[in-house]
């Protein structure tokens, strides 16, 4: 059955949702009550995106409006703490070190979905944790604005405009008021900061679009700074044209911008908060992640179809791949010694080798792969699957394929939120869903699956969840062809 949507309040609500967990070996106990489902897909016709939108973003938006509303209602019983005290592990944890265990890695299960959030109305093109108890979603030109959530509560904390005076922040040549349109976020380390990207600055030069139509009349953007202390945007950063995904090197002094519409990266310094230096690349670059060394990064150009290694010291960048067809985003090994990589125009998942740049594995995903995530022990990949409206998790050792589960159409964004140990997925048509690893054996949906398929021996099943399919095109995301 369909979850019922989650409706945000605007009170506390009486008991927080928390997540199961092993601590220092014993287990607390919870017996958690979901009233859980498939997240099925209502798709509607789609209507006209915002007057002002560039013309390759209201391409898709016409095809992300009217999202599913998918949700799952969980009532929490907690069980006494002499459940922990009767343990097992509780005599491994007296011998063993103080550290706080997760549980079971996260490659032993499949994924269950819990929550589906649909309101305020949001047409995320991203989310994003802050590994500190908050999550960003950022919803464009759609809907000018960025929301904040409790990842606890689920509960939308701030809806921030996009509509800033830059004037306050030290910077001249704007008009009174410019409004931007939010794509792709960073958060620091300590979760104080989130770094937003700003797809374009309406009344400030020519339309932008993924074609770069209007050539050296589109201006360059900013990078906006959110303040989770302030809760506000506290500061405005100049890049280039068209700037989409933004990284902090390790060391949290850099931030690093890919700059669509300049075919650069932009090198910035978060003490100042100034540009420094700006790397040439090829067409389209977008996903960008940095070694534990601070000064080599990897870096997409999607529509050139190019994988480069860049150094930060010298400001050289490496062509290292060309063999699969538009590579999106980028994740690092916790140990940094592999790098995994989503080729959207040809389903792919691959692993490279970081001290040698080659290929050592690959898979099959499901149709348009965009984002990636990897779980915090470095164990799982989570990756939506725009064209089919799926969520694949694979084991990232082996890439086997986990479990495959529904969304909301046109899923574009994911994000693991480490302090309930949950999986957020961005639809950009308007929710977002809300998936839980399940701890062994395989998840409700494959054993309904396997179910159904039993008995049918003309069953050509692959995995994947049929009733997830997108209605629209799978060309392009609201930054034009798989951007």
């Amino acid at each position: 059955m369909n979850p019922e949507p989650h409706t945000v309040l605007t009170e506390p609500r009486s008991t927080a949702w928390k997540p199961r967990r092993f601590l220092g070996g014993a287990f607390l106990s919870a017996a958690l009550v979901l009233v859980a489902g498939c997240a099925g897909d209502d798709s509607s016709d789609g209507q006209d995106a915002d007057a002002g939108t560039p013309d390759a973003e209201t391409a898709e938006d016409s095809s992300a409006e009217g999202s599913s509303a998918e949700d799952s209602s969980a009532d929490e019983e907690s069980s006494a703490d002499d459940s922990a005290d009767e343990s097992p592990g509780d005599s491994e944890s007296e011998e063993g070190d103080d550290s706080e265990s997760e549980g079971p890695a996260s490659n032993v299960g499949g994924m269950e979905m819990i929550d589906t959030i649909t309101t305020p109305t949001i047409s995320p093109k991203s989310v994003v944790a802050s590994g500190d108890g908050l999550v960003i979603a950022n919803n464009m030109m759609y809907q000018h604005t960025a929301t904040i959530y409790d990842a606890e509560s689920r509960e939308m904390l701030q809806d921030l405009s996009d509509t800033l005076s830059f004037e306050d922040f030290g910077l001249e040549g704007y008009p009174d008021e410019v409004q931007g349109s939010p794509v792709e976020a960073v958060w620091s380390e300590d979760g104080q900061y989130a770094y937003v990207s700003q797809y374009m600055l309406y009344g400030v030069g020519a339309t932008a679009d993924d074609e770069c139509s209007n050539g050296d009349d589109i201006a360059p953007s900013v990078i906006y700074r959110y303040n989770a202390e302030e809760e506000d945007w506290d500061d405005v950063i100049e890049v280039g044209r068209v700037p989409k995904f933004v990284e902090i090197t390790p060391d949290g002094e850099t931030l690093l911008v890919s700059n669509w519409c300049d075919s650069s990266l932009s090198v910035v310094d978060l003490d100042s908060g100034e540009e420094t230096e700006t790397v040439p690349l090829n067409t389209a670059p977008r996903g960008i992640a940095v070694l534990p060394d601070n000064s080599t990064a990897y870096v997409t150009a999607m529509h050139a179809n190019e994988l480069y290694k860049v150094d930060l010291d010298s400001g050289e960048s490496e062509l290292i791949y060309d063999d699969a067809l538009m590579p999106r985003h980028l994740v690092l090994s916790p140990d940094g010694e592999e790098l995994y990589v989503t080729f959207a125009n040809s389903n792919k998942l691959m692993a490279f080798d970081t001290s040698t740049d080659e290929v050592i594995r690959e898979t099959d995903t499901g149709e348009d792969p965009r984002s990636m995530e990897i779980s915090p022990d470095g164990t799982a990949l989570y990756v939506v699957n725009y064209g089919e409206a799926t969520a694949s998790k694979f084991d990232a050792e082996t890439f086997e394929e986990l479990d495959r589960q529904s969304t909301g159409e046109l899923p574009i964004g994911v994000t693991y939120e480490s302090v309930t140990d949950t999986v957020w997925v961005a639809n950009y048509s308007g929710t977002i869903n809300i998936f839980e690893d399940t701890d062994e054996g395989e998840s409700e949906s494959e054993a309904e699956d396997e179910a159904e398929a039993s008995g049918d021996e003309a069953s050509g099943d692959d995995g994947s969840n049929d009733d997830g399919s997108s209605d629209g095109g799978s060309s392009g995301d609201g930054d034009s062809s798989n951007s």
